[in-house]
């Protein structure tokens, strides 16, 4: 990479060549299923114990999948099969733990088919008798006016399933909005492993990107870069889990906004010395994802740096990232966060 490109935000070492560590498709589906069988059997039992559910009721149809059964299904299952309904079963008075399948199939290695089709031909006979044996506290479905994630089942299943139930039963059923969402955000020990390495690869190619290989200044536009990153994620067999952005922050009639870079941004911008260029990318790889923004400076013919006072608003703005984050506290609102955060930066007459 030369000199013309001064990248903003690096990490201290050159991540090009990280990219070889892409695992193929198998070792991806082996890694997948190794970590499933770890949440499922460590991470599951502990979070329901902690939101006081006993049973946790996810119903999903094929073609129509509830967002937290994907996150549920073997590494080579891409959808459910006709309709799956997974129960998680956790007694507050007993140690045992239940996964089952009401289903014609195992999911995977660690739900298995509990589906008696000769004592109950009718799935929902099933589901109901396994309820009434267990005879839960709580039974929680994913339906939430807060979170589209945890409001996945769809409007049959929730009358199917409140239409069979008896109705001492019904007064049981209770949002899983705490339990889904906390299943989607906890990370294990062995996802936070192999997390840097996902850090890692999004930067080495934000870096290839942002080089000469890729933009020539006065030629190149920010659609050329965009659909660059697509292509380069394809070849390295990755996906992005939103389309990437590649905006310019110019000295220019028109002041930088972020609704404008993403909904109403300039098509096919010419990238020219003196551009301050951001891209904001994130991979999906290992039902992991990230998401990554920087800052390249182009560098104006006999510039060797970037100008003074773009320099120290980045030092103002990671100061201003530091103080946010060392708000993060478990029990704190996002809201709570931001206001003590908005406090300190007042205090140190640091923009925000």
């Amino acid at each position: 990479m030369k000199n013309i490109f001064l990248l903003l935000l690096l990490l201290p070492l050159s991540f090009f060549g990280q990219t070889s560590q892409v695992l193929n498709e198998r070792q991806r589906a082996e890694w997948i299923d190794e970590t499933l069988k770890d949440r499922l059997n460590n991470l599951l039992p502990m979070l329901m114990k902690d939101k006081g559910i006993d049973m946790w009721i996810v119903i999903s149809r094929e073609y129509n999948e509830d967002p937290i059964i994907k996150t549920m299904l073997p590494a080579t299952w891409h959808a459910a099969r006709r309709r799956t309904i997974l129960v998680f079963s956790k007694p507050t008075n007993d140690t045992s733990f239940e996964k089952l399948a009401i289903a014609r199939y195992n999911v995977g290695e660690t739900i298995k088919a509990s589906w008696d089709m000769q004592q109950f031909p009718n799935q929902w006979d099933q589901l109901i008798d396994i309820v009434k044996k267990r005879n839960p506290n709580k039974i929680a479905l994913n339906y939430s006016n807060a979170f589209g994630h945890a409001d996945g089942i769809d409007h049959t299943e929730y009358q199917e399933i409140l239409n069979r139930l008896p109705d001492n039963y019904k007064k049981k059923v209770v949002s899983a909005e705490p339990l889904a969402v906390a299943w989607l955000e906890t990370r294990t020990e062995r996802e936070m492993w192999v997390y840097p390495q996902l850090i890692s690869i999004t930067h080495s190619i934000i870096e290839e990107g942002f080089s000469e290989k890729v933009i020539t200044p006065g030629i190149t536009t920010t659609d050329d870069v965009v659909w660059w990153f697509r292509d380069k994620f394809r070849q390295l067999g990755l996906d992005t889990w939103f389309h990437p952005s590649v905006d310019i922050q110019r000295s220019d009639s028109l002041s930088f906004d972020h609704l404008r870079s993403f909904s109403d941004r300039p098509k096919d911008q010419v990238i020219i010395p003196g551009d301050l260029i951001h891209v904001d990318i994130g991979i999906t790889y290992l039902r992991l994802n990230t998401d990554v923004q920087e800052h390249a400076y182009i560098l104006k013919p006999g510039e060797k740096n970037a100008p003074t006072a773009l320099l120290e608003a980045f030092k103002k703005g990671n100061r201003v990232q530091d103080i946010l984050t060392s708000q993060f506290s478990k029990g704190k609102t996002g809201n709570q966060v931001l206001a003590d955060a908005l406090a300190q930066c007042k205090k140190k007459t640091l923009p925000a």
